[in-house]
């Protein structure tokens, strides 16, 4: 590992910051999330046998005691024009009315001792429990086996465990668990950043990027900043009134580590005067290693810079945990505990199906209830829109492919090819679940000019933008034809802003009777080879046709890394540099995190909670038709490959995209 004091110092004297030192390095490495680059696994065998004198632990998700009623209460605090509108609860109020009952959790605690199982409350809804393999094999009738993933290039190999099948309730937490995580150990999600096309698709850049000032405007395709989403989204209205975010907070979730200077230099470059004591720093579950590029620390420092830079006078937290599944419980679980962040933001996921496969959700016997750990996480979400946390994730960048992206893999699927799999329309998790805003991507308008030879000389090929479009690369096929490449080669197929239809989680009240919503497509059939089954990826899945399910994204921002940003970034392989014409939907929900702080701040310094109440209302009422003074947007034009943009709502693009100003005022007068 490298000497990440010397590397943290360097930055620090760099930026100026060496007063501003926040504790950063970890004594282990980080794993790696997976890429196509990644080796195949090999099962070294039971855990029990090769480690069965180590302690694990999982994480047991106790269910809300009422939870149609916390659904029902959500709605309320939420939805403009109710009687409850933003009279959110305190954590100790929702612990109170629906958090499980103290002879509950020692039900709970006294049925996993029986099986030399110890239990110990971490938050009020999720145990912590550890034993030996052998112990946690016979609570949850799995047998576990230990895996090995290679070293490859700079990239550290790792061990994980995982079960050979489902796991099961033990009879003891019948009627009172929600979900199960951490049988399973792998890495399990995507950071939503993406960088332009392959590389024999070249933009002409600016052979010596710098971040420019703040008071700088009309920076260059890929190489944005904060200072120009503000004035592409019309937030500098609000700056000029002081609304800057003072005395809220935003959260960022994620699973890799990051420099905390990277931030501040960021800030500092673009001209933002900040407070040095701004930055918290939370580990959740050990943290998550050492900051390295194969763990995805860019997304981490990205998710940062963007929503401390969109709302320069919030505090700013990162919760910061490994990627694992028990930590995507844990992170969030520890996050509307605390309660200290009034918005947060995700920017990691995967296709929404995947989350099932370490417990696929069974009916509880006694409760009728679903148990999995995207149940436990629903739950959470809801807690946090009754504490009026806004919660904000990435819908992903695999346009309406999701699974292939994630997978990079475009059919066709044949049975001859362990490496093939079908293409299937496709949603990401967690923007899928209906308690949180996911966020779209769009490609702005304007002129775009590509390299044609090694040297990047004239002629350029051109591509004319002439309106914001919701965010696929097909807009790019004219360029690959002159590249003499297939779309897939050219690795523009399948990329864009994701959206589609969930097959997960049912239609949600705030979209029912909204014109533009779809129900899933049929004949979508999931087929993957012998090489992705080996990796734990189911063989078939037939997804349901004509389902009435959450259709993503809600609302959109600039995602397209070819109209995107510059990020100010610490790599573990080449030190710090500016990384340009960076993109996906990773910077959407910080910015949107940025964005809840103004608004707080702006409506009277409360909090502005489940904001997918708010967007639908306002689309329901017809005051996204209000010329320049609309606070939302409609995208008209583009697609993501499947669903094509449209006046009103589309899969392609959500509502559209926030006028930030306009917004504020019509969030005030719903108040």
């Amino acid at each position: 590992m490298r000497n990440c004091k010397a590397v943290f110092r360097r930055v620090l004297l760099t930026a100026g910051l060496i007063g501003a030192s926040i504790g950063v390095c970890a004594a282990r490495d980080a794993v790696p999330y997976p890429t196509v680059a990644t080796p195949r696994s090999v099962d070294r065998g039971e855990l029990k046998s090769l480690e069965g004198r180590t302690p694990i632990t999982v994480t047991v998700a106790l269910g809300l005691k009422d939870l149609n009623g916390a659904e029902s209460l959500m709605r309320e605090l939420n939805t403009p024009g109710s009687a409850q509108y933003h009279q959110f609860l305190s954590a100790a109020e929702f612990e109170t009315r629906f958090a499980p009952d103290a002879a509950s959790v020692a039900r709970a605690i006294s049925a996993l001792a029986r099986y030399g199982l110890s239990a110990e409350r971490a938050t009020a809804t999720t145990l912590h429990v550890t034993g030996l393999p052998a112990d946690l094999e016979r609570a949850f009738g799995v047998t576990l086996h230990s895996y090995e993933v290679p070293a490859h290039g700079n990239v550290p190999g790792y061990r994980f465990h995982a079960p050979l099948a489902h796991a099961a309730v033990p009879a003891g937490l019948a009627g009172i668990v929600a979900g199960i995580a951490g049988l399973d150990s792998r890495p399990s999600m995507y950071p939503h950043r993406i960088a332009a096309p392959a590389a024999s698709v070249k933009r002409v850049r600016n052979p010596a990027p710098t971040l420019r000032a703040a008071t700088t405007t009309g920076n260059p395709f890929g190489e944005l900043t904060v200072t120009d989403f503000a004035n592409q989204y019309d937030v500098v209205p609000l700056y000029n009134e002081g609304v800057l975010g003072r005395h809220k907070t935003v959260g960022i979730m994620t699973f890799a580590n990051f420099t905390p200077s990277d931030a501040f230099a960021y800030w500092a470059a673009v001209g933002l005067t900040v407070d040095p004591n701004r930055l918290t720093v939370v580990a959740v579950d050990g943290g998550a290693g050492a900051p390295s590029d194969a763990s995805g620390s860019d997304e981490s420092t990205l998710d940062t810079e963007q929503s401390g830079g969109v709302a320069p006078a919030a505090k700013v937290i990162v919760y910061q945990a490994p990627n694992t599944n028990q930590a995507f419980v844990d992170v969030l679980a520890q996050a509307v505990s605390d309660n200290k962040a009034d918005s947060l933001s995700m920017s990691w996921g995967a296709w929404e199906w995947f989350y099932n496969l370490e417990n696929t959700p069974v009916t509880d016997p006694i409760s009728g209830r679903t148990v999995s750990a995207t149940q436990a996480f629903h739950e959470l979400l809801v807690r946090a829109a009754i504490q009026g946390q806004s919660v904000f994730t990435s819908a992903g960048d695999g346009g309406a492919y999701e699974v292939n992206h994630d997978l990079n893999c475009y059919g066709p699927y044949s049975s001859a090819d362990p490496n093939s799999c079908s293409l299937t329309l496709s949603v990401d998790y967690p923007a899928s679940d209906t308690a949180i805003t996911a966020a779209g991507g769009t490609t702005l308008p304007g002129t775009q000019e590509f390299c044609l030879n090694a040297g990047c000389t004239p002629p350029y090929f051109t591509v004319v933008i002439p309106h914001e479009q919701a965010w696929g690369w097909d807009y790019l096929d004219g360029l690959c034809t002159a590249l003499g490449l297939d779309p897939i080669s050219c690795g523009i197929f399948g990329v864009g802003g994701g959206g589609g239809v969930s097959v997960s989680f049912g239609l949600p009240s705030y979209q029912f009777g909204l014109n533009g919503v779809q129900t899933s497509q049929p004949h979508q059939l999931f087929q993957a080879g012998s090489a992705f089954v080996a990796e734990g990826i189911p063989p078939s899945y037939r997804l349901p046709a004509h389902f009435a399910g959450r259709n993503v994204p809600d609302v959109s921002f600039n995602a397209d890394p070819e109209t995107g940003y510059d990020i100010y970034y610490t790599s573990d392989v080449n030190g710090p540099e500016i990384e340009t014409f960076i993109g996906g939907t990773s910077f959407v929900a910080p910015q949107l995190n940025g964005v809840a702080a103004l608004l707080g701040q702006y409506n009277h310094g409360q909090r502005v909670g489940l904001l997918n109440f708010a967007f639908y209302n306002i689309a329901q009422r017809g005051d996204d038709r209000r010329g320049s003074a609309a606070p939302i947007n409609t995208i008209a034009y583009g697609d993501n490959w499947f669903y094509h943009a449209r006046n009103g709502y589309s899969p392609a693009a959500g509502l559209g995209t926030l006028d930030v100003t306009q917004f504020a005022k019509a969030l005030v007068e719903r108040d």
